[in-house]
């Protein structure tokens, strides 16, 4: 992984281990890769295909399951590879990239979880004021990781290899007049993972007081409730996936921050066995979007259901068939939230006296 730069650099090849240990460390990550990478591509081409489904909140999924997908492919196993092994068998080039990218797709990740959050609290606090566009949404994500390049960059500029004797060594040669690697682990730590945090933890306990402790702005007649619904449905999604991600990421940043300030620990006997865990982990957040999404939102359940249609235990009803499709093909009308809600009388498509959100702009699922 990109902070992995303390390894040691002792002629013997102190990583080496059994094969029984390396083929169920395999096995792990390979479950990892093939969940991560299909998942995230069924997301992305549920996202893709359907019109219905390119609104905002969407759009950062999209570049969330972008990220993991990407990750998955470029990281997960040659991280593995590299740290069962302790030996870098992919050349300089891969190894500059190796570093460099995981910094990247992270930062995209959880910056993609916070624009979400953010447009959520914009969403329901303040109804009324304009929303984020399409091109707009667009320009933000490109406006994510053109920082985020800039964060990994250092990374990629001072990775090298080393050739030993019995194994090659893929690293970060820090200047030490400048920084260090716990030093920029700190502050990728902060950046990446810290402060994102916050903000999420704050906009989203402002969110989910004011849908679960009184009364939203916006609609107060026959659709409030469908509305409400709606809108409590997302949140709890979006809530599962930030806690995910940082359930998964927290003991790899412990691990570093431990071992930095401790350097006897990478001499300790399972410091490997130690590594592989909190790297499996960390490198599993990648898999469990997609399986949240299925679970709770109906329209990317009927998404998944779709694709695996031809399996038998898989059964589509009608009402599942129509929920990627345009509004114009099913009663009701449509929520704020992107959740269809039949209204009591057909007749009635939305009432009240404030105006309803565009469903093209605003952050539905």
């Amino acid at each position: 992984m990109a902070f992995r730069s303390n390894i040691s650099t002792n002629l013997t090849n102190q990583f080496a281990q059994p094969a029984w240990r390396v083929a169920l460390w395999s096995v792990a990550y390979s479950t990892v890769l093939t969940v991560a990478v299909l998942g995230n591509l069924i997301v992305m081409w549920i996202i893709l295909a359907h019109k219905r489904m390119r609104t905002v909140t969407n759009y950062f999924l999209l570049n969330l399951a972008f990220s993991d997908v990407s990750m998955a492919v470029f990281n997960t196993l040659i991280n593995f590879v590299y740290a069962a092994h302790g030996d870098w068998y992919f050349g300089e080039v891969y190894c500059k990239f190796h570093n460099f990218f995981p910094v990247t797709a992270v930062f995209s990740s959880i910056y993609s979880m916070t624009a979400i959050a953010i447009d959520r609290y914009m969403a329901i606090i303040h109804p009324l004021k304009p929303r984020l566009s399409a091109k707009a949404t667009i320009g933000v994500i490109f406006i994510i990781w053109g920082l985020a390049v800039a964060l990994a960059f250092p990374l990629c500029f001072y990775s090298t290899t080393r050739v030993l004797p019995r194994r090659t060594l893929c690293y970060v040669s820090w200047p030490r007049k400048t920084v260090d690697s716990f030093m920029y682990h700190i502050i990728v730590m902060v950046l990446v993972y810290a402060l994102p945090l916050v903000i999420m933890a704050i906009t989203y306990t402002i969110v989910g007081v004011t849908l679960w402790g009184g009364a939203i702005p916006g609609d107060s007649s026959d659709n409030y409730h469908g509305q409400l619904r709606a809108k409590r449905k997302v949140v709890k999604m979006m809530i599962v996936v930030v806690v995910t991600f940082a359930l998964c990421w927290l003991p790899y940043h412990v691990y570093f921050l431990v071992t930095g300030l401790n350097k006897d620990l990478s001499r300790w006997k399972y410091i490997q066995q130690v590594y592989l865990s909190v790297l499996w982990l960390a490198m599993s957040s990648t898999m469990y979007n997609p399986i949240i999404y299925c679970c709770l939102n109906s329209r990317f359940r009927a998404g998944f259901k779709h694709v695996f249609r031809w399996c038998p235990c898989v059964h589509t009803s009608s009402y599942e068939e129509l929920e990627l499709q345009n509004r114009g093909l099913r009663p009701g009308y449509q929520s704020s939230m992107g959740t269809s809600v039949l209204s009591k009388d057909k007749s009635v498509r939305v009432q009240g006296n404030r105006p309803r959100l565009d469903p093209q702009t605003s952050p539905s699922v």
